[in-house]
C-alpha cells in the first residue's frame, strides 16, 4: 500500500479551463519537438553511425529505410512518457503547465501516481487523434473532465497566480 504525497499549496481550487489547458499544451508540444529531435539525433549519429558507418547511414537514409524504424520509435515513446511522467509526479506540472498556473493531480489534492501517468499518457494520445475530441469532451463533461482525466481518475486545476507575477 502506497502512501500519498500532498502538495505544499493545497486548497479547493477551481478545474481548469480548455483554453488555458490548450495553451500549455502548445508548450509542452513545443517542448516535446525538441525531446524527440535530441532523441532522433542521439539514436541516428550516435548509436546508428557506430554500428553501420556514415556511407552505409547515408545509403540506408535515401533509401528510406530509416523513416519507419521501431526502435527509434519506443524510444521516443518512453521519452515522452517520461518527460510527462517525472513532471506529473512529481509537482503535478509540465513546464507548460507551470506556465499557465495549471496542476494535475487526484481529487484529494495529492500527486498522481507513475501507473496514473501512464493512464493519462495512453489515453491522451487518441484523444489527440481523435482531432482533439478526448479535450473537448471536458465541455459536455459535468465536472470538466477530458478523457484522460476520467480513465486516470485525476483532476487538473488552476492554481492562483504566485506573488510579482
Amino acid at each position: 500500500m502506497s502512501q500519498r504525497r500532498y502538495f505544499k499549496l493545497q486548497g479547493d481550487f477551481p478545474r481548469a479551463g480548455l483554453i488555458r489547458r490548450l495553451a500549455a499544451a502548445l508548450y509542452d508540444f513545443l517542448l516535446c519537438t525538441a525531446i524527440a529531435m535530441v532523441i532522433t539525433l542521439i539514436y541516428q549519429q550516435g548509436f546508428l553511425r557506430a554500428i553501420y558507418g556514415s556511407e552505409q547511414l547515408m545509403q540506408m537514409s535515401q533509401a528510406g529505410m530509416l523513416d519507419r524504424d521501431p526502435l527509434l520509435a519506443s524510444l521516443v515513446f518512453m521519452g515522452l512518457f517520461g518527460f510527462f511522467a517525472l513532471f506529473w509526479t512529481r509537482n503535478g506540472q509540465t513546464l507548460g503547465m507551470q506556465a499557465w498556473n495549471l496542476r494535475v493531480q487526484n481529487r484529494d489534492g495529492s500527486a498522481i501516481s507513475l501507473m496514473q501517468a501512464l493512464l493519462r499518457f495512453l489515453v491522451a494520445i487518441p484523444s489527440w487523434l481523435a482531432g482533439g475530441l478526448g479535450f473537448f469532451w471536458m465541455l459536455w463533461s459535468k465536472d470538466q473532465l477530458t478523457w484522460h482525466d476520467s480513465y486516470s481518475e485525476s483532476v487538473v486545476v488552476r492554481l492562483p497566480k504566485k506573488n510579482g507575477n
